[in-house]
């Protein structure tokens, strides 16, 4: 595309962006206010895609949630920035506040609708400062973050439509910036495609998956797994045991499986490697994508065998256990995730007789899971 046809583009989707600002009430539906993935009126009423140009946003047009935060986990639809506990949590851009409120899986949460047609969400708040319909500036205070094992924590995410993108498409987290960059959103049957001006280098990836996003509900809000009818799989630690369950008052976000140091850690199911490497109190962690939906985590590994876009499949020897990041032992801690929501992996493994179960699973959007046979 030429560069007069690109800023043809991008001046007629900032106009378009101007008008829904100027036409745009501060006033929002009980749905809008009550739901964190909704879709935004008139977003895409004039055409299936507009761009946001981030090069021309200035200093005081941006702020990282957290100014002194770090990056305690990273997935494709949100982040955890850890602080100190109190520290004030910022709006990243302008705009008006659509949500405030108390919900069951993150707490009390605030989101943000702003004018450059994103919505932000800012999670596991301890208070939330603003009320609906209220409108801030970039780096206003809006909550006071939340406290997580002794820690300030913060879940934080960005929306387009409802839909979650990966915040790493937007910043760059470690360094707390916007990528300077022109973004193309684009309304599609399956959510939201989105591509930038900013070149990396592309790991060919299997068909159906993508490094960057991986939603199985498909506009939908509910999403059905059959458990019977998968072939491929392994339990994820040979002749081991489980010494910490999923959730209770830590908030596990997954299982701790124990067998003895270094023993062979094997992929559960087919699937992509999308992140790799040392990730905070995980330590040495493998994330990989599945076909089917999911999403597994291996962490406090001694080594990791993979890296991101590799493909590895069910029983494959992707790591050793070890007690990197925050463990007081050698252990696999095992998590499954749905849109990037952890879920008990018992709804997954038998841990007692290390196989899968035969049942179907039904997922909800708000994080909800059951077993339906």
């Amino acid at each position: 595309m030429s560069l007069d046809r690109t800023f043809k583009i991008t001046v007629i989707a900032s106009i378009f962006l101007l008008c829904l600002t100027i036409s745009a009430k501060d006033e929002f539906t009980h749905v809008e206010q009550q739901q964190i993935n909704v879709e935004t009126p008139g977003l895409f009423s004039h055409s299936n895609a507009f761009q946001v140009d981030f090069t021309q946003v200035a200093k005081d047009e941006y702020s990282f949630p957290l100014p002194v935060g770090k990056i305690a986990e990273k997935t494709h639809s949100d982040i955890i920035i850890e602080t100190s506990k109190g520290d004030a949590v910022k709006a990243m851009f302008g705009g008006v506040v659509r949500l405030s409120r108390h919900t069951p899986n993150m707490g009390n949460v605030v989101v943000l609708r702003h004018d450059n047609g994103l919505e932000t969400v800012y999670g596991r708040n301890a208070q939330n400062l603003v009320n609906v319909g209220q409108r801030v500036k970039a780096g206003e205070t809006i909550a006071i973050v939340g406290n997580e094992n002794g820690r300030g924590s913060l879940q934080f995410g960005i929306m387009v439509n409802g839909c979650r993108i990966n915040p790493e498409t937007i910043l760059d987290v470690d360094a707390h910036a916007l990528h300077r960059q022109l973004v193309t959103f684009k309304k599609v049957d399956k959510g939201i495609d989105v591509s930038t001006t900013r070149k990396e280098r592309k790991k060919k990836e299997p068909e159906g998956m993508s490094l960057d996003t991986n939603d199985p509900f498909g506009g939908n809000s509910v999403y059905r797994l059959d458990l019977s009818a998968i072939t491929s799989w392994h339990y994820p630690l040979k002749d081991s045991h489980v010494i910490s369950n999923f959730g209770g008052r830590r908030r596990h976000s997954g299982v701790d499986i124990k067998n003895a140091p270094n023993k062979d850690v094997y992929a559960a199911f087919d699937g992509l490697v999308v992140q790799s490497g040392v990730f905070s109190g995980y330590g040495k962690c493998i994330t990989v994508r599945h076909a089917n939906g999911l999403e597994t985590r291996y962490s406090h590994n001694s080594k990791n065998f993979v890296n991101v876009g590799d493909k590895v499949k069910a029983g494959d020897v992707i790591a050793t256990t070890g007690r990197t990041g925050r463990a007081t032992t050698e252990h696999l801690h095992f998590e499954t995730r749905i849109a990037g929501r952890a879920f008990d992996p018992a709804f997954i493994f038998d841990h007692v007789n290390h196989c899968l179960h035969n049942c179907i699973l039904q997922f909800k959007k708000n994080g909800s899971v059951k077993r339906v046979k």
